[in-house]
């Protein structure tokens, strides 16, 4: 009997081990934090700089690449590049600087009902009125956003001549000019934009603000003009200024400029709304020399930008150093609302590896099970070379989230590219836009798909 128990033992703990061994090997293969199954497969190619991939609301499974040059081309269903641009706006853009620019065709939305109406928006930057900012400085560019509709002879090109301008403002430098548009759950018009330029919030355009430690800036002004925000507008109105604004909007009927949905940033370049969950907006705020992060942004929020850089205080004075303290709450009462995520920039003393963060989309699709609900971003570049990063995060609640790199099965150590935008199909799966040039120049721009391999 002792001998048949001790068997019996013996069996249950082989059997333990299998079962773990079973799950082990489960793990490896659809665990939550397991990306090495994982690789990006380009679907396009031959683009100078592309920033975006945009999915069309209608049952084409057409995706619409949005380059920095002032085309935009189509990906069809069967992932072949058209020949010919649906909307070519070289002809009227500002005209780009090749080694790098911040300027262009920056972003582009579909009006939720395009199948019906035909209508798209773009934001745009067009050379600059006479004048400037103040009695030295003259404008750099001129950003609009404008309608366009869909050619009645062509579903692949668009009307050129359709063009209505819905907004649009004078830019006192050339970067930091945010650049997305994107249509919210509420079927209204989200607008990014940057601070205006220069550097630290602080240059001829940039009007002081209610914080006096900190020379600047437009992040935190909400009267003088809607640099530095995220806007909110209704354009199926178009009476008065060619677009309505919702009456739950912030400022309405207060003090601050009605368009403004929220602020406190200062280079809003990639934002997106989460497909699923909560349909929660993500904003990539680029940093300045020390810290980049990601928003999760709501009503009326102010984002810190010029105050502070991520979680810690901002010193115009000294961009490489932060300030001691700050407050907490803004002029208006309203607290100061730190990122979810946050990474060292490359200048950071205490090390860093990210330029620039460029914003993702929280990954909705069916192909990799393991990432459902993760918010995949990236960084534009480590250094000064074509090495760009991905990475994946799992929304954590309060305070900052942890995040990972994904670990791609053909690109190991980085993405052997500049990573310049992300975009998502109707169905959630996740696309990069990526160049082999830092700047608007060549022709090594593409557009990778992120798969599940074995």
């Amino acid at each position: 009997m002792k001998n048949l128990r001790k068997i019996n033992k013996v069996l249950l703990v082989l059997a333990a081990l299998a079962i773990c061994l079973l799950l082990l090997n489960s793990c490896d293969d659809d665990g939550d934090n397991n990306t090495s199954n994982m690789d990006l497969e380009t679907i396009a190619d031959g683009y100078v700089s592309p920033i975006g991939v945009v999915a069309v609301p209608d049952n084409t499974d057409r995706l619409f690449v949005i380059d920095q040059v002032g085309k935009i081309w189509i990906i069809d269903s069967a992932d072949h590049k058209l020949d010919v641009p649906f909307l070519d706006l070289t002809g009227v853009s500002v005209a780009l600087a090749a080694g790098y620019d911040e300027r262009g065709l920056l972003g582009l939305a579909f009006h939720p009902d395009y199948q019906t109406n035909g209508k798209f928006f773009v934001y745009y930057q067009r050379p600059p009125h006479a004048g400037g900012p103040d009695g030295a400085s003259k404008w750099n560019n001129l950003s609009r956003i404008s309608e366009f509709k869909v050619s009645t002879s062509s579903a692949n090109v668009a009307d050129i001549t359709s063009e209505r301008v819905v907004l649009e403002w004078d830019d006192p430098q050339s970067n930091h000019n945010g650049g997305t548009l994107a249509f919210g759950p509420d079927g209204f018009l989200y607008i990014s934009i940057g601070d205006g330029g220069a550097a630290d919030d602080v240059a001829p355009g940039h009007v002081p603000d209610w914080y006096a430690a900190n020379e600047g800036g437009n992040g935190q002004d909400v009267e003088a003009n809607l640099l530095g925000s995220i806007l909110r507008i209704n354009i199926n109105e178009t009476g008065g200024p060619g677009y309505g604004i919702p009456g739950d909007n912030p400022f309405v009927n207060k003090t601050g400029l009605d368009e403004i949905y929220a602020y406190g940033f200062r280079n809003p370049f990639r934002m997106s709304f989460d497909m699923g969950g909560g349909k929660q907006l993500y904003v990539g705020d680029a940093g300045q020399a020390l810290y980049e992060e990601i928003d999760v942004v709501t009503k009326g929020g102010n984002y810190g930008w010029n105050v502070k850089e991520g979680t810690h205080c901002f010193n115009a004075a000294d961009n490489t150093t932060a300030l001691g303290s700050c407050p907490a709450v803004d002029v208006l009462g309203t607290p100061l609302t730190d990122p979810v995520i946050e990474v060292n920039n490359a200048a950071n003393p205490a090390g860093g590896k990210a330029l620039t963060i460029i914003g993702g989309n929280v990954y909705r699709g069916n192909a990799i099970p393991e990432l459902q609900g993760a918010y995949i971003f990236g960084t534009f570049a480590q250094s000064e070379s074509a090495d760009g990063e991905l990475f994946f995060s799992h929304p954590a609640g309060s305070g900052l989230w942890s995040y990972e790199e994904v670990s791609l099965k053909s690109f190991p150590d980085d993405l052997g590219h500049y990573l310049k935008g992300f975009g998502q199909d109707n169905d959630g799966e996740i696309y990069l836009t990526v160049s082999g040039m830092s700047g608007p120049s060549g022709n090594t721009g593409k557009v990778m798909r992120l798969v599940k391999v074995k």
